[in-house]
């Protein structure tokens, strides 16, 4: 497997099925992926990472449950497209991986400020160059480069484009 590191350039909610996109951004190239997600993790995603005064989302308890068990949490990995859904794994440090929803993988990572990987096949298949997306560039002020995802996604759906989390409802 060879896994592309990104980080998260977005959360938007697309115009016409009202789902959460999370839109993943290469650290170092010029692809980008989006993800749709179920709310609750969305909602997790929305609140960014993790402050000490933070009360605490079921999502954060993970993190400290693994910890005080003797695990430590690498990162999550987006690591298969099968028939139009995702697959996702928590990485864990000694090499360790757990199949999760990719909506719990992403909300865990970003939550906890963790490494977030997607597969190159992943990104070769069905990822977008960021510039069609945001053709003013992701430093853009918000409102532009908002504008700018809003004329695209306006124009897919998670079914047409095989970007479904399997664990979405509709999904």
């Amino acid at each position: 497997m060879s896994m592309t590191t990104m980080r998260v350039l977005r959360l938007v909610v697309h115009v016409r099925t009202r789902e959460p996109v999370l839109l993943l951004g290469e650290v170092d190239g010029e692809r980008c992926l989006p993800v749709f997600l179920r709310r609750p993790q969305a909602d997790a995603i929305a609140l960014g990472a993790r402050g000490e005064d933070d009360p605490q989302l079921p999502q954060d308890v993970v993190v400290p449950l693994l910890e005080g068990l003797g695990h430590r949490i690498a990162g999550a990995e987006i690591v298969a497209l099968v028939d139009g859904k995702f697959q996702a794994d928590l990485v864990f440090a000694d090499g360790a991986r757990v199949e999760l929803r990719p909506s719990d993988a992403l909300a865990i990572a970003v939550r906890e400020g963790l490494p977030i990987g997607v597969e190159s096949t992943i990104l070769d298949e069905v990822g977008q160059p960021t510039a069609d997306l945001f053709p003013d560039g992701t430093e853009a002020a918000p409102e532009k480069q908002l504008e700018d995802f809003r004329k695209f996604i306006d124009e897919v759906s998670p079914d047409s484009q095989g970007w479904r989390d399997p664990g979405h409802p509709a999904g």
